[in-house]
């Protein structure tokens, strides 16, 4: 209590920064989740995808972010162990933060797509057990959270699997791809609003005063829907048919009203990575705001400030900005070869998984949720369309990052704990 009360002020200061470094982090690497299949399908620049990403990673992590956070925060170790000692969890927490920005820059800089979830709850779980003891960590919690990274990729990799073979069956089947494309397109974007409002106004919007019912938000989702779709089929009908003596089918037509679906797909991507990926960056800089103000009560369930939410989508935006083209352009080309089509059952079965893993309170990896999307896409067309190195390479990245996540974290755990007593 009394190391806390003494040094509370420096503690805020060294969370916000290492809070901003972890944002950081994630929006350099993580952010390519979000925006790589629009870019390697070509349907927008990457200037226009920085531009989609300012704005609505920034959206989600402000609006919808508050949930997930809450199970970064308390929901990996066990308060009653921390309450003797509660500059242990501080001196963790900072630890976590520091440990897991570092890999991110190091895996950034070689233009590894890894797992920003993965980082934190690696570098949480190893000061826990080793700065508290093995029984502090919530290891049926962590269970839970760990069983995640194998249920959404194959989660998200079958609806991206569905839906491209219902895109393939409905328009790239028929006698008029064109048309069918112009007549099934605007139900697609529907889809896309309906499934990203519902999400969020169901479960995110409770600490910025928003309380809806479930009869409401399902009725303001429909809305949403239908007004993102109007928008859509307004976008559509600039499209004019254009003829081409090496396309015999029409199918670059059909790409071509796909590049505006993936336009409305990379906004509810973005907003989906915000709104579940900022609480990798702002639960732990959160846990030493509440210790420290409440001069050493352990509360997991206090609310996160509004201003650290923003700092944490600030970060994001800083990271994607300055850093950030390098790694979407290894997701974007690198899997599989995407076009607007392709890109878009995997985007939207990503933001999917990810909209229903935020509601929910458990935080996933986006990373493993779009590469398994991605992978389900693939594999429609066949296992040729899939480049197993670069995907190999991949998942070692993702083996390597627990280990080193956890041990940088023991590394400033012991570090901080010398410092401040």
């Amino acid at each position: 209590m009394q190391i806390i009360a003494q040094h509370g002020e420096i503690f805020i200061i060294l969370a916000c920064l290492f809070g901003f470094f972890m944002a950081w982090g994630v929006g350099a690497n993580d952010v390519a989740n979000a925006m790589g299949t629009s870019v390697g399908s070509k349907a927008i620049t990457i200037k226009q995808a920085i531009i989609i990403a300012v704005i609505f990673e920034f959206l989600g992590a402000w609006l919808a972010g508050g949930e997930v956070t809450a199970t970064i925060r308390g929901g990996m170790l066990d308060p009653v162990l921390l309450e003797a000692n509660p500059q242990l969890l501080v001196y963790g927490m900072l630890s976590a933060l520091l440990a897991a920005a570092i890999w991110l820059m190091i895996a950034s800089a070689r233009g590894w797509p890894v797992s920003t979830t993965h980082s934190i709850v690696g570098a949480i779980v190893g000061f826990g057990a080793v700065g508290l003891g093995v029984e502090a960590v919530a290891w049926s919690r962590v269970g839970t959270i760990a069983s995640s990274w194998v249920v959404s990729p194959l989660l998200a990799g079958t609806i991206g699997f569905v839906l491209f073979k219902s895109v393939h069956h409905l328009i790239f089947e028929s006698n008029d791809p064109f048309a069918a494309a112009k007549r099934y397109v605007p139900g697609y974007v529907f889809l896309v609003g309906f499934i990203v409002s519902m999400v969020t106004l169901t479960k995110g919007l409770t600490h910025v005063g928003l309380d809806l019912s479930f009869g409401q938000s399902f009725l303001l989702s429909l809305l949403l829907g239908v007004a993102i779709m109007g928008l859509g089929v307004v976008m559509q009908r600039r499209i004019k048919y254009e003829k081409n003596a090496n396309d015999h089918f029409g199918y670059a037509n059909v790409e071509r009203v796909f590049g505006v679906l993936m336009i409305f797909t990379a906004c509810a991507m973005a907003f989906a990575h915000g709104s579940n990926d900022v609480a990798n960056a702002v639960g732990p800089l959160a846990a030493v705001i509440s210790v420290v103000r409440s001069e050493g009560v352990i509360d997991s369930a206090a609310l996160v400030p509004w201003w650290v939410l923003i700092l944490g989508g600030g970060g994001i935006v800083f990271g994607l900005v300055t850093y950030g083209h390098k790694v979407i352009a290894t997701v974007g080309t690198g899997i599989t070869e995407l076009t607007p089509s392709r890109g878009f059952a995997a985007t939207l079965a990503a933001a999917t998984t990810v909209v229903l893993a935020s509601g929910t309170g458990l935080p996933i990896s986006t990373t493993h949720t779009l590469v398994g999307a991605i992978l389900g896409v693939g594999l429609a067309r066949g296992m040729a369309a899939l480049n197993l190195r670069v995907i190999g390479t991949i998942v070692m990245s993702w083996l390597i990052t627990l280990p080193a996540g956890a041990g940088l974290a023991i590394l400033f755990f012991f570090m901080f704990k010398g410092m401040f007593g």
